[in-house]
C-alpha cells in the first residue's frame, strides 16, 4: 500500500499543477489515508482517521477535499445501497462485492464483466461514461456467522 499512496501522491502533485490547485498538507494527507485503505470508507470515516493525524481538521475540509480529489480523478465516489457515500481511491474500472447483512464493499477485479454489452440508452436520452456492478450477497465472515448460529443446537442459548 505504500507504494500505491506515493503514486497516487504523484499524481495528486501532477493533477494540483495541471488544476491550479494549491496542493495542501490536507489534500496529501487525506488522500494518503484514503489510498491506505480498501474498506471504501465513508467521509465520517476519513474524518475519523485523519484527525488521528490532524487534530484540528474539520469534517468540512474533509468532505471539500474529498469532492476535489473526486473531480481531479483522483478518487470515486461509490455507490452504496447504504445512505453514506463511500469513497474509492482505485480509479480503474472495478466491480463490488456488497455485503448485505454487514454493507461490508470488496473490490472485484474480473476483466469478463468489463466486456458486458451495455444497453442502448440513447432513447432515454443518457449517454453511458462508464459503468461498475455492484454485485449484492454475504461475505464469506457474515456467511461463516450464519452457518454457525445454523449449527448450533436449540436451546444451547444463554439466558
Amino acid at each position: 500500500m505504500a507504494s500505491e499512496a506515493g503514486t497516487k501522491i504523484a499524481a495528486l502533485k501532477a493533477a494540483c499543477r495541471a488544476g491550479g490547485v494549491p496542493l495542501t498538507v490536507q489534500r496529501r494527507t487525506i488522500l494518503e489515508v484514503l489510498a491506505d485503505r480498501t474498506d471504501h470508507p465513508t467521509a465520517d470515516q476519513i474524518h475519523a482517521a485523519v484527525r488521528r493525524r490532524m487534530p484540528d481538521v474539520s469534517r468540512t475540509t474533509v468532505y471539500r477535499v474529498l469532492d476535489t480529489l473526486v473531480r481531479l480523478g483522483l478518487a470515486v465516489k461509490t455507490p452504496h445501497p447504504g445512505a453514506a457515500v463511500r469513497f474509492d481511491p482505485r480509479t480503474e474500472r472495478h466491480h463490488h462485492l456488497v455485503c448485505t447483512a454487514c454493507d461490508r464493499v470488496i473490490d472485484l477485479h474480473a476483466p469478463e464483466l468489463n466486456v458486458l454489452r451495455l444497453p442502448d440508452t440513447r432513447r432515454l436520452g443518457f449517454e453511458i461514461d462508464d459503468f461498475s456492478l455492484h454485485i449484492r450477497g454475504l461475505c464469506a465472515d457474515c456467511k461463516g456467522t450464519r452457518r454457525a448460529a445454523r449449527r448450533r443446537p436449540r436451546g444451547s442459548e444463554k439466558h
